[in-house]
């Protein structure tokens, strides 16, 4: 049995002890919970102001049951929580502060193990990378996605519907009558987006490393069998603790890492996966290139039909039987010895699953196509990398040349993008600068930009567009992300003017600026930078410490393991 790091606050009879049981006794709590049950913290990222995880007090209540019925002590904590529809400009700038915030509270309370609850896109990676460098016991449970909308007799999937129907409506095909209809109908329910959107991608990437229980990512939230799991996630993390592991560098390992990669490639995961298992493999201290992500998905097939690189939503995928079936027809591709936070291996976990609907979840050998989702460029007008989901792109446009038509920042793009005198058609390439992580700031989702509405009328439905933004899980198109390094730092995409020959060519992986070494030598030496966004708060310390996309834009401060000792405590009273 481990020695449990709550004791130091618990058991001594001395002064500070006295004081830690007489104040928490304030609660409630009899000096039953006292008597040497392992401390276990519920990190709850629950907010009116995030839809996603409106739902989590509930889900925290089940995890409690879990603790309380193994022998544990449930102590829940909040923590700020990130979403994504009402934050701005974007939740990204604020992942770093919410795993500082999650590391803190665990290194400064007497946690013997820790669920993560988490639901909304950057809440789930946040609360991975604060738990990675703590390293104290960690299990995640997500909230899940929400129920499909229902419009008519057609099912809505969130964000990829969403912006579909609001180009039509652009396009002057859909009425002012039938948007309100769409608006009534679209979310019906808490919970994260049901498509495989960022926070689907993400809940499955906790699975496929192995720090969720197996079947977590695809439970529908307002599903009972969510709130049966959060119970079993409770009770293992007492197990967890009475044991002393396995703590989260146990789990994310180099092998681990390669297992959410191919599973991301092969649902057809967001791009900002890329992003955020950067960032988290770097908190644990696994290097984690950008080529090691093509390189997999060179050898990875899509087998998962969800939007938006397919026609299904979440439940759809729940119902066929979710990540294990999935993790199970990839066997042959992955670690199958790595350990999960249940104790066992991955092999193990999904040895028995079964698929309920081939065309939700397609065998192995019957793809929907033969490379993962998500691809990785590199050319001169990227030479650190950027990315594209293939998977949901126009085939027409993976190989193209076109003029440049460029936009210094989002809010010039929404100023003249509908404007008729913009020399714009079908075949130009749309760039956007200065919206990757200090430009904008905080990288927002920028870079599905949306096509001029005259295009959209002549029946265009997706041009190439290429910015340092991210995009939203949920959105499509082909739309090249991530450029690094990033315009605002001088990047080679502060350098594209109007008229500028682009290349894309996704089967080489190159992304090609056809313009002299000598004209962009010019160019480079008349650029000078932007004034920064902030000189004060935490602003100021983003812009300061924070890392480019292809190193997962973490702060470098908090790159590295910093686990917490066992013997730690808050030190001597100061009563």
């Amino acid at each position: 049995m481990a020695t449990l790091r709550s004791r130091n606050w618990f058991g001594p009879r001395t002064l500070d002890g006295f004081m830690h049981r007489a104040y928490l006794r304030a609660e409630g709590f009899s000096d039953l919970v006292f008597d040497g049950r392992p401390v276990v913290g519920i990190a709850n990222s629950w907010s009116e102001l995030n839809n996603c995880n409106a739902h989590l007090r509930q889900v925290a209540e089940a995890v409690k049951r879990g603790v309380w019925s193994a022998g544990g002590f449930p102590l829940e904590f909040p923590t700020i929580s990130l979403g994504e529809i009402l934050m701005k400009p974007t939740t990204m700038l604020f992942r770093n502060l919410m795993a500082m915030d999650v590391e803190e509270c665990i290194r400064a309370y007497p946690l013997d193990a820790v669920v993560l609850l988490s639901g909304c896109d950057k809440t789930t990676p946040a609360m991975l990378m604060g738990a990675a460098s703590a390293d104290v016991p960690a299990i995640m449970v997500t909230g899940g996605p929400m129920l499909r909308g229902a419009w008519r007799a057609e099912e809505l999937g969130s964000g990829t519907d969403a912006r579909r129907l609001w180009a039509e409506r652009r396009a002057g095909r859909l009425t002012d009558e039938e948007l309100c209809e769409v608006e009534a109908c679209l979310s019906r329910s808490t919970g994260h987006c049901m498509v495989m959107g960022t926070a689907s991608t993400m809940a499955s990437m906790a699975e496929a490393l192995g720090i969720a229980l197996p079947g977590n990512a695809a439970i529908p939230a307002p599903d009972s069998r969510r709130l049966a799991l959060a119970e079993l996630a409770g009770r293992r993390a007492v197990e967890m603790a009475l044991a002393g592991g396995p703590k989260p560098s146990e789990i994310l390992t180099p092998k681990a890492f390669d297992n959410a990669i191919r599973s991301d490639m092969a649902i057809g995961g967001s791009t900002n996966a890329i992003v955020h298992l950067v960032a988290i493999a770097g908190r644990i201290g696994v290097r984690l290139p950008l080529e090691r992500f093509d390189e997999l998905s060179r050898t990875t097939p899509l087998i998962v039909n969800l939007k938006p690189s397919g026609k299904y939503l979440m439940e759809d995928f729940f119902y066929a039987g979710g990540l294990p079936v999935v993790l199970k027809e990839l066997l042959p591709l992955l670690h199958g010895e790595a350990l999960t936070v249940n104790g066992r291996t991955l092999a193990d976990n999904v040895r028995d699953a079964r698929c309920w609907n081939e065309d939700v979840i397609r065998p192995l050998a019957v793809p929907l196509a033969k490379e993962g989702g998500t691809v990785i460029l590199f050319g001169n007008l990227c030479p650190d990398g950027a990315v594209l989901k293939q998977s949901a792109a126009s085939a027409h446009l993976l190989t193209h040349r076109g003029r440049a038509v460029v936009f210094e920042n989002h809010d010039d793009l929404a100023r003249r993008i509908d404007d008729p005198a913009l020399p714009i058609d079908e075949t130009s390439v749309l760039v956007l600068k200065h919206a990757g992580p200090k430009g904008a700031p905080g990288m927002p989702e920028w870079g599905a930009a949306p096509i001029p509405a005259r295009l959209l009328k002549q029946g265009v439905k997706d041009m190439v567009r290429i910015s340092d933004a991210r995009m939203s899980g949920t959105s499509y198109g082909t739309v090249i992300l991530h450029v690094a390094p990033e315009s605002a730092v001088g990047g080679p995409l502060a350098l594209v003017r109007d008229g500028d020959e682009i290349e894309l060519d996704v089967p080489t992986r190159r992304l090609t600026l056809r313009v002299s070494d000598e004209e962009l030598a010019r160019r480079r030496a008349a650029w000078t930078p932007p004034p920064p966004h902030f000189t004060s708060g935490y602003g100021r310390l983003f812009l300061d410490h924070v890392l480019q996309a292809n190193e997962g834009c973490d702060f470098d401060i908090l790159r590295g393991r910093r686990p917490v000792r066992a013997e730690e405590s808050e030190g001597p009273s100061r009563l």
